[in-house]
């Protein structure tokens, strides 16, 4: 059973279970229309990964560098939500960044987002976008922040 701290937000679950709900509370947004899918939960990250098709390249057929940063945005925030977030309190992203090192055409692009920084109201998050290779394609970061639940 996975319990990232005392009134985390997804209690005590497996990991698989954990990775369904997040999928699961995905549906219909903009991590299902990139094809987003949750593949592995440690102790102190998240990883996700992405399929590279003409739906995410940019004009020239390359991966776009948006569809990169909604990746890292929707990976680090998962995690958040995961290792951090308790119920009261909600989350915001408030800053990502992405930089952009070797183009991708076709295959897959995974995300693994590690907590650089987790204080008690604003967090730092490393996210690698690595290909099927396991190069570095871009090197991200996301600044959360944690608010009082308003009601």
């Amino acid at each position: 059973m996975y319990a990232p701290r005392s009134g985390a937000y997804f209690f005590f679950m497996n990991k698989e279970t954990l990775l369904a709900k997040l999928q699961e509370r995905c549906a219909n947004t903009l991590v299902a229309t990139l094809g987003v899918t949750f593949t592995e939960l440690g102790d102190d990250y998240l990883v996700a990964k992405m399929p590279v098709t003409s739906a995410v390249h940019q004009v020239d057929g390359v991966l776009h560098g948006g569809a990169t940063a909604a990746l890292a945005e929707t990976v680090g925030s998962a995690a958040c939500a995961i290792f951090c977030k308790t119920d009261e309190v909600m989350m915001r992203g408030i800053e990502v960044s992405a930089n952009h090192v070797r183009g991708v055409r076709s295959g897959f692009v995974y995300a693994k987002a590690t907590a650089v920084h987790k204080g008690r109201t604003m967090q730092h998050w490393d996210i690698r976008i690595t290909n099927d290779e396991n190069k570095l394609v871009s090197s991200c970061k996301l600044t959360t922040l944690t608010l009082p639940n308003i009601k």
